[in-house]
């Protein structure tokens, strides 16, 4: 869909460059690198897109030199795709379709003409193109303007452009001129300054006794819970931290799934009323035995009586903490609302970003094989079932929250490389995930690697690499 529409512009405006990058309702947005496009233009755009479709151009794919294709893309100006080509050591693929040529990261159909389902919509100053999702079971999905969403995305990108690493070749600069440190450093204090904002905010909001967090696989919401304690206590805010997964009902009592068996993701396995109960008894300062659930019996143990102040806050965290399904009894003036996610903003070339949940997948990858004694295979198996999970019981919610807590560190990828490098690479031909792996590590090759030892302790990303802090 990438090439169509880089194609279908190249046809009909020639002066405009596309940058892809921020990924929304669960489509593609891109945009004029120095133009803007305004509807009249987009409108051309996707006519020419339709006819590239009608007429069922062949997509053939050729393998030339590094050095041919940079005489190629320098011959266009297309600057940035010679500059990531100064990290490749093998040779390009070209594609070829009709008489455009151009790169793209990943595998392609055959022809133009298996793309002609997809809806394109203007969105000031680009627009965003959406195709059928497996998540939707082959269905285009609901278009849902997500404002706070795209506004968090913007400001990452807006972020990375400033460090100057908003493509891998410039972090590469970066890192080969000595700044790693200083890369590192920015990095997080951008965490500190989101921690003291949040903080502040939640200080400024004396009616709220209940912070909800949410986010999907691999955000970091455990460093990120315990950080959010520290900022709050410098506030003499000392919130009380409660599991929800100590509430869950026995298996027996959860719902079912499309399959018969127990659906343990969905909200109502949880027991809500005990949990809305226990939480508005806590904030009249009443004592409550708090649940522990035993997932080895699968019972519920209860804690001796409990019993906090009027200025204690309840901090919960878990996929369904943003759901109001999961807290209908609690009033909405006493809940304050977070997701958090990494929204990195990083591209090979303009036509090319790196796809959001990779830098999830990774750090995933990485955290299980170290922590979890879990293979990258078994990881890669479990992937979809996590990203169904996350669409259905996460991402309906995200606008309903106070605030979005970018967990990116933009130098990550750099520290990851050489971790998922040597997990991934021992995943054979032979196995059904080789694809899959061998596309994360063929754009890992473009990173230089920056030493873990630089990593500090209290970094959200010692939760996946390990040496944190944070660890007991």
């Amino acid at each position: 869909m990438r090439y169509l529409v880089a194609m279908a512009t190249y046809r009909t405006y020639p002066e405009i460059e596309i940058k892809f990058s921020n990924s929304i309702s669960m489509g593609i947005y891109g945009r004029g690198v120095e133009n803007d496009i305004n509807k009249e233009m987009l409108k051309n755009i996707k006519k020419e897109m339709d006819k590239i479709i009608e007429e069922n151009y062949k997509i053939s794919r050729k393998q030339v030199s590094i050095e041919d294709a940079k005489d190629y893309y320098g011959s266009l100006g297309y600057d940035d795709k010679v500059s990531a080509l100064e990290y490749r050591k093998e040779k390009v693929n070209i594609y070829t379709c009709d008489d455009y040529k151009n790169y793209m990261y990943g595998y392609m159909v055959p022809r133009t003409g298996y793309l002609k389902d997809y809806e394109l919509h203007y969105l000031n100053p680009g627009f965003l193109i959406q195709y059928p999702r497996r998540e939707e079971k082959g269905e285009i999905p609901e278009f849902v303007d997500s404002p706070k969403f795209f506004d968090v995305l913007s400001r990452a990108e807006d972020w990375s452009i400033k460090l100057n690493v908003d493509m891998i070749y410039k972090m590469n600069h970066r890192i080969e001129n000595g700044d790693a440190e200083e890369l590192i450093e920015t990095c997080e204090n951008g965490h500190n300054d989101q921690l003291e904002e949040l903080a502040e905010k939640i200080n400024q909001r004396k009616d709220v006794r209940l912070i909800a967090i949410a986010g999907p696989s691999s955000s970091g919401k455990t460093t990120f819970s315990l950080r959010l304690e520290e900022a709050l206590k410098k506030h003499n805010i000392k919130p009380l931290m409660i599991s929800i997964d100590n509430y869950y009902l026995p298996v027996e009592q959860a719902p079912l799934d499309e399959h018969g068996k127990p659906d343990l993701e969905h909200v109502n396995s949880l027991d809500i009323e005990l949990f809305n109960q226990n939480i508005l008894d806590l904030i009249d300062g009443k004592e409550v035995k708090l649940p522990i659930f035993d997932f080895m019996s699968r019972k519920r143990l209860f804690k001796d009586p409990y019993k906090i102040s009027s200025d204690t806050p309840i901090v919960i965290e878990g996929i369904h903490a943003l759901n109001d399904e999961l807290t209908s009894h609690i009033p909405k003036n006493q809940k304050f609302k977070i997701y958090i996610s990494p929204f990195a903003q990083i591209n090979i070339d303009y036509n090319n970003p790196i796809n959001l949940t990779d830098l999830r997948l990774l750090r995933r990858i990485v955290r299980d094989l170290q922590f979890r004694n879990t293979s990258p295979e078994e990881t890669l198996d479990m992937w979809p079932s996590v990203r169904r999970g996350e669409y259905r019981w996460i991402y309906p919610h995200i606008e309903n929250a106070d605030y979005i807590f970018n967990s990116e560190l933009s130098y990550e990828y750099a520290i990851l490389k050489q971790y998922a490098e040597d997990a991934l690479g021992t995943i054979d031909r032979e196995s059904r995930h080789f694809i899959q792996a061998n596309r994360l590590l063929k754009f890992l090759k473009y990173f230089k690697t920056i030493d873990s030892q630089l990593v500090p302790q209290h970094s959200l990303l010692r939760e996946f690499i390990g040496g944190s802090k944070y660890e007991h």
